[in-house]
């Protein structure tokens, strides 16, 4: 069965799509920071609070300014009041600023900044090029000690060019920032709808030796629907100066219904991480790792791994990671073997609503089966948007190529290596307006598709993952 290569129409289809989708990343200007002029509105009590702002009178002004607010603001059928920008943008300062006030104590000072953090996300979900409004979001997740989200707003606002005053004083923040860092944790949850759960190629007659064999009918694909859960966290201990200690561990859980597609993945690192100068950080991990697979062991690795991140001007970051492991399996000992993996990404923020993404990486196993060996290399490229409207859209298409090596006769026609090709497609989509403590469910649709020369080895597969995406 010759492997059929990428045609004229599919490479015309994804530059097309990847055309689209990032023609209002050139096609849009820099945003702006809003207005900030002194201005009257219609509405004398909302001036009347933004003078007891100015004044650094915060209680009281959100005594006035809270019956203003429009109820449930983040539906997106409310209606459009002229002063809701402003009441809503001015309830923000005046709760970040009371935040602030000595008095406050923690549970107050907690409330504040929750009040705040509602109120200018209601802002962004309409509005996500309100570069200014992002900037007091920012600020907000900084005060409540939110790392993770006050970064990536800190991260959009620079893709706006703001003011240098402004771009140093964001700086200043992310190495505060940097410099604090010690707890960090993830979660999430999907579920996930998948056409062909093993991967099961769709031919039903293969050739062995030149004879036809009709495959059986329920050696195709099977489909199924199941939950992914994963979580983990780190702590950075502090050694000397800028040198810390990184301490961490992940878990996943992958469930068909108790199916033999269940799986859990459970791992630990450890090892130095360091800052080199302002805008860059390097670690060096020792890692292990432990597989199950329909309930039973499948496999364990350990190895190392380098990582490295860079920051240039306030538009681009990259990333690197080396990694070497070495894989023991409970029961297929001819795949136990080492595995190399090398891989570079960048991130480009082209406006504070607009970012690409684009990585490319190569892998090398080296099982104790000859015919097991390969290297393959992949690339990957993706949008996202922030729209108007409170929608968010992204898109990405990945390919990737790998080479085995030793002969896979009978399954490659005439004998000789197998090399597959694989392409993914994936589309997502979430309101910003839905949210659940502070979490969006996003939809992401996704589409693979393996060519392989060997028999059995390609296939097609459609899944569809409803994730549960962090706002605030």
């Amino acid at each position: 069965m010759p492997m059929r290569t990428a045609g004229p129409a599919w490479v015309h289809a994804i530059c097309v799509f990847l055309a689209l989708a990032l023609s209002p990343v050139f096609a849009a200007s820099p945003a702006a920071a809003p207005d900030d002029r002194p201005h009257l509105s219609s509405d004398p009590r909302v001036n009347r609070a933004r003078a007891m702002i100015e004044g650094g009178r915060f209680v009281e002004a959100l005594q006035v300014l809270r019956p203003l607010v429009p109820e449930d603001p983040d539906r997106p059928d409310a209606p459009d009041h002229p002063d809701r920008t402003d009441v809503l943008f001015l309830v923000g300062l005046a709760a970040l600023g009371a935040a602030q006030l000595p008095e406050a104590g923690e549970r107050e000072q907690a409330g504040f900044l929750d009040e705040a953090v509602a109120a200018l996300h209601a802002i962004l979900v309409d509005r996500p090029d309100l570069v200014r409004v992002r900037l007091e979001l920012a600020r907000a997740f900084f005060l409540k000690g939110d790392d993770s989200l006050s970064r990536e707003h800190f991260g959009r606002v620079l893709a706006g060019g703001p003011p240098l005053a402004m771009a140093a004083n964001i700086r200043r923040h992310l190495e505060s920032i940097r410099a604090r860092r010690r707890w960090s944790g993830r979660f999430g949850a999907t579920l996930a709808p998948d056409s062909n759960l093993n991967a099961a190629s769709d031919a039903g007659v293969i050739r062995l030796y030149g004879l036809p064999f009709r495959r059986d009918s329920d050696a195709g694909a099977r489909s199924g629907l199941g939950m992914v859960l994963w979580g983990g966290g780190e702590y950075r201990h502090p050694l000397s100066g800028r040198l810390r200690l990184r301490v961490g561990a992940d878990a996943a859980r992958r469930e068909y219904g108790g199916s033999e597609f269940d799986g859990t993945f459970l791992s630990a690192h450890a090892g130095p991480h360091w800052p080199v100068g302002r805008a860059a950080e390097i670690g060096v991990l020792g890692s292990v790792r432990r597989r199950f697979s329909g309930g039973e062991p499948h496999s364990r690795e350990s190895g190392v791994r380098l990582e490295a991140t860079r920051r240039f001007g306030g538009q681009v970051a990259g990333n690197g990671r080396a990694s070497w492991h070495r894989r023991d399996h409970d029961r297929d000992r001819h795949l136990d073997g080492s595995r190399t993996a090398l891989s570079l990404g960048v991130l480009w923020r082209a406006t504070p609503t607009a970012q690409a993404e684009a990585a490319a990486g190569y892998s090398a196993e080296r099982t104790r089966a000859e015919v097991w060996r390969n290297a393959g290399r992949w690339a990957r490229l993706g949008v996202t948007l922030s729209l108007r409207r409170g929608w968010t859209a992204g898109a990405d298409a990945e390919f990737a190529r790998t080479d085995y090596e030793g002969n896979w006769a009978p399954f490659v026609a005439g004998g000789g290596a197998r090399k597959d090709e694989t392409r993914i497609l994936r589309v997502s989509a979430f309101h910003r307006a839905f949210t659940v403590s502070g979490f969006s469910p996003r939809l992401v649709l996704v589409h693979e598709d393996r060519r392989s020369n060997a028999q059995l080895y390609d296939y097609r597969r459609r899944r569809a993952e409803l994730q549960f995406v962090r706002q605030f």
